[in-house]
């Protein structure tokens, strides 16, 4: 008895080139722009300092320690960098570009919940959460795709 060939089926909500996909790289990059433009310069991130300081302390959720030209320099480094990251994404986004946000989110998420594990102020939560959530949708679609055998299931 010669056995007939079986079907493979792909499962895969989308592909990372599918329109839905490029539209998640775009919104996580329109979210980076918004939360981080703020960080750029010392200026604005005096007053972002400020801001996250009072309504933390506000919420009873944590206030942030006061300013230092270091972290300074490094919040200006990360917002130039993150800003110039998302308006690529947001002028020509890519599959790739979907990818390397999701492992660029991951670690972000990593060094995230290490601050909150020592003490940083528990507002940061709500920042992890979205980090971890547009990690997921933007990796998701390249995990290997799973192979069903279609042949099978009528045995």
């Amino acid at each position: 008895m010669q056995e007939t060939s079986r079907s493979l089926a792909v499962i895969r909500p989308f592909a990372p080139s599918h329109p839905a996909y490029l539209r998640a790289v775009r919104t996580s990059a329109g979210y980076d722009l918004v939360v981080t433009a703020g960080f750029a310069t010392p200026w604005t991130y005096a007053l972002v300092h400020e801001a996250l300081s009072k309504l933390g302390d506000t919420l009873g959720l944590g206030a942030l320690p006061a300013l230092d030209p270091i972290e300074v320099l490094y919040a200006n480094l990360m917002g130039s960098v993150v800003v110039v990251w998302a308006l690529v994404r947001i002028v020509n986004p890519l599959p790739v570009h979907g990818l390397f946000d999701g492992v660029a989110r991951t670690l972000f998420a990593a060094w995230q919940a290490y601050a909150l594990a020592h003490g940083a102020p528990r507002w940061l939560w709500l920042f992890l959460v979205v980090e971890v959530a547009f990690g997921v949708v933007q990796l998701a679609p390249w995990r290997p795709a799973r192979r069903t055998d279609l042949g099978a299931a009528g045995r």
